[in-house]
């Protein structure tokens, strides 16, 4: 799993990075000893914005390729101030979003300012004018954060009507559509699994994505993910989804004409008269979740608020926030602690407890 996961995104990074200048593909190659690919990449495409929007303003009339060093002396604050703000008003990107990108380029200009050298010893530009920019103050405090998070996640007995919606309802509800029909018989025993594993564990879209079958270890409840920063940990999940990850397995080879050296845990049917059996994409699971939390009726629910939402029970039940954290994979504790803001006062009765081994 770490191989595949690892090689997909370094194959986009070495993609990208030849759109961008050879000081930033210096710059990645020092970094990947630190730092995971899906980070690398996510610092390029912040660069290739900057990048780009340097060129659409006039301050570099080639490609981005050929951007110079000299350029960065030259910048004003008030030159970059403005291009924080095309983040802001042109793309829409929120305090947050801008905060990351602005530290992608700060860790990219500190680097060519205070590590890189010339053969003369000297730094690539002696002018860093990222280190006078400040980050914009995030006012949101966890209970914000909660309140507004509130709502669009599940609560109380959504959660099992959520998933029985998944394996049962959804299909009965479009009874008169053939197409659809067929479909949810060919994929119900998948989504299910898939469902169950996000709510039962809180696990990441891209973590979900990679699992292969010898990740899954039955016996003790856990699966075996490579977590952000390339670190693997061992994740519980719950016993409603065992139940469904060992009915989906049953069905996986005969349904989906798996070949036997396809090692991908979730996959997708194969395309046309010579189509191959592939490992689900992440798209096609985000358009699953779309679909069913629309039919639900609680169309803001999404991947990413189904994690939400196991964090939120977890705490509920068992209220054990160093524990939570681990198994969320949360680098700061302060992240895990939105979940303790959370009103959750309609959980009144657990459809499992988890099951979490004491550590």
């Amino acid at each position: 799993m770490r191989n595949n996961s690892q090689q997909a995104n370094y194959q986009k990074l070495d993609c990208i990075l030849k759109e961008l200048p050879w000081y930033v593909e210096e710059y990645i190659d020092k970094k990947k000893r630190k730092l995971s690919p899906g980070t690398l990449l996510n610092y390029c495409h912040d660069f290739k914005i900057f990048f780009g929007w340097l060129i659409s303003e006039g301050f570099h009339k080639e490609y981005m390729k050929e951007i110079p060093l000299s350029l960065f002396e030259t910048l004003t604050v008030q030159q970059v101030e403005d291009f924080l703000s095309f983040l802001k008003f042109q793309l829409n990107n929120r305090e947050i979003t801008i905060n990351r990108k602005l530290s992608s380029l700060k860790s990219l200009f500190n680097y060519l300012q205070n590590i890189a050298e010339t053969d003369q010893l000297e730094p690539y530009i002696k002018r860093n004018v990222m280190a006078k920019i400040e980050f914009n103050d995030v006012s949101e405090n966890p209970e914000t954060v909660a309140n507004r998070m509130e709502g669009k996640i599940l609560m109380g007995d959504e959660y099992e009507r959520f998933r029985s919606f998944v394996s049962h309802e959804y299909g009965e509800q479009n009874s008169s559509n053939k197409h659809i029909v067929r479909f949810h018989e060919l994929n119900n025993e998948r989504n299910t699994a898939i469902v169950s594993l996000f709510l039962g564990s809180g696990l990441r879209l891209t973590e979900l994505v990679w699992l292969n079958i010898e990740d899954i270890n039955f016996s003790k409840s856990s699966v075996r993910v490579i977590r952000k920063g390339n670190k693997e940990q061992y994740v519980y999940f719950s016993e409603q989804a065992q139940l469904d990850l060992e009915a989906y397995l049953t069905v996986r080879a005969s349904k989906y004409n798996v070949a036997k050296d396809n090692k991908a845990l979730f996959v997708a049917a194969p395309m046309g008269p010579k189509g191959t059996t592939r490992r689900l994409s992440a798209r096609a699971i985000e358009k699953m979740i779309e679909k069913y939390a629309k039919a639900f009726g609680k169309p803001s629910l999404s991947v990413h608020k189904l994690r939400h939402s196991f964090a939120t029970r977890y705490h509920a039940e068992i209220n054990d926030v160093p524990k939570l954290r681990r198994q969320l994979g949360h680098s700061s504790i302060e992240t895990t602690m939105i979940y303790t803001h959370i009103k959750n006062e309609d959980l009144k009765t657990a459809i499992n407890k988890f099951n979490m081994p004491k550590e």
